[in-house]
């Protein structure tokens, strides 16, 4: 049973800017019987398959207007197969293509098709490929509660780094202490180190070590466990877990601070130790993060996709976020539930859009006066086209607060 809850049922995403492409591709697709999901570039099309696997990915190789060149969608072919080893992904191309789809067979498609294309034959070619190398896990929607495909969202280079050290140390047998603020997702990456490695079929033990019992059902284990607060144990308590650890068990930790683990435990749980960077270290993911967090939320709420104005994304930018990217996911469920009209502004967010040193007035020489900031009271002005009292809304404040900031900024 697959998509549409029929037997024989494909589930597709189409990666594809074109709206007109889009719509033909859905009505080919549904009357065979299958479901398309489309997302119109790869920042949705990431954030599709973080929370589910499809039977077949069609990835267009190019999203900005005049290239022809292929890099975008050749970059894009990279970071699914990276990410999912066992993706099954045909590229579209032009008939003036072949090159590219050439070197998109090199990188890891199953097959190519050309545009336009029939709808038979693209059928044929997808079940096809399909058949060629079946995804190890069925295409479905996951059931909530359940872990989702182990992909690590975000373009920063701080990101990237991550993602390929991943890509490098999952593979092995080597054990693991991830670090980083709490909330950052460290889990996340403990379950993208276990899907790099051979036993990734299996789903790794999860045991917090803080709990006797858990530690007491580490006999025995075998494959992969993840394991976390190793570090909240006492010496004592950490010279048992040493000892008790069975060596062909791979041990994926996570703590808070390595440095406080004993030096036996710490040579059997960190033979390479990965942090995860804090969301402030990330840029822009914060707001890649936020719409895919909006786009979640739509869906398990039954609302209408909701957009983020620029002054929302502005404020997201500056954070800081208390709990870091799952207090960034709170705020967006939370603004996706109450918002009235498919937008979440600044205001929406329950968080100042200020640091505290610009709240208070008159605060002299306290007020820290940043580009980020400035870049969101022009940002809600723009949105607003210079409406002081709808903006002053959109950002939280008052309409004499608002002026007092502008006159600061020179705006």
């Amino acid at each position: 049973m697959s998509a549409n809850g029929h037997p024989g049922a494909l589930s597709i995403l189409l990666v594809d800017d074109n709206p007109a492409v889009a719509r033909a591709m859905e009505i080919a697709f549904r009357i065979g019987g299958h479901a398309l999901d489309v997302a119109p570039a790869p920042e949705d099309a990431y954030s599709r398959l973080a929370t589910r696997r499809y039977d077949a990915i069609l990835l267009d190789m190019n999203f900005t207007p005049g290239r022809s060149d292929g890099e975008e969608g050749l970059a894009c072919l990279a970071r699914i197969v990276a990410d999912d080893p066992a993706a099954c992904v045909l590229v579209l191309t032009a008939h003036s293509g072949i090159r590219i789809a050439v070197a998109a067979m090199q990188a890891g498609a199953r097959d190519f098709a050309m545009k336009p294309w029939r709808n038979a034959e693209l059928l044929d070619k997808v079940q096809a490929a399909i058949a060629r190398g079946a995804p190890a896990t069925p295409a479905a929607p996951l059931p909530a509660g359940t872990d989702g495909p182990a992909h690590l969202l975000g373009d920063s280079a701080a990101m990237m780094r991550l993602r390929d050290l991943i890509r490098r140390v999952g593979p092995t047998v080597a054990s693991v202490t991830v670090t980083g603020p709490p909330g950052s997702g460290r889990t996340l990456a403990a379950l993208a180190l276990h899907a790099q490695s051979p036993a990734a079929a299996t789903p790794p033990a999860r045991l917090d070590l803080r709990d006797a019992d858990s530690r007491a059902a580490l006999a025995g284990l075998s494959g992969t466990a993840i394991l976390r607060h190793p570090d909240a144990l006492d010496p004592v308590q950490q010279g048992l877990l040493a000892d008790r650890l069975p060596p062909d068990l791979r041990c994926i930790a996570i703590a808070d601070d390595p440095a406080r683990l004993a030096p036996a435990l710490r040579r059997r749980l960190a033979t390479v130790e990965i942090a995860v960077p804090p969301l402030a270290a990330r840029g822009d993911d914060a707001v890649l993060l936020a719409r895919h967090f909006a786009r979640l939320a739509a869906v398990r709420f039954g609302r209408d996709a909701a957009r983020l104005t620029e002054a929302a994304e502005a404020a997201i930018r500056i954070g800081p976020w208390p709990d870091e990217v799952r207090g960034l996911a709170l705020a967006i469920e939370r603004a996706v539930l109450l918002a009235d009209d498919g937008t979440i502004d600044a205001a929406a967010l329950a968080l100042s859009p200020f640091p505290t040193a610009m709240v208070a007035e008159g605060g002299g020489a306290d007020f820290v006066l940043s580009d980020a900031e400035r870049a969101m009271i022009e940002a809600a002005l723009r949105q607003h086209r210079h409406n002081v009292t709808h903006a002053a809304t959109a950002l939280g404040l008052s309409r004499g607060a608002l002026y007092r900031r502008m006159a600061r900024y020179g705006l």
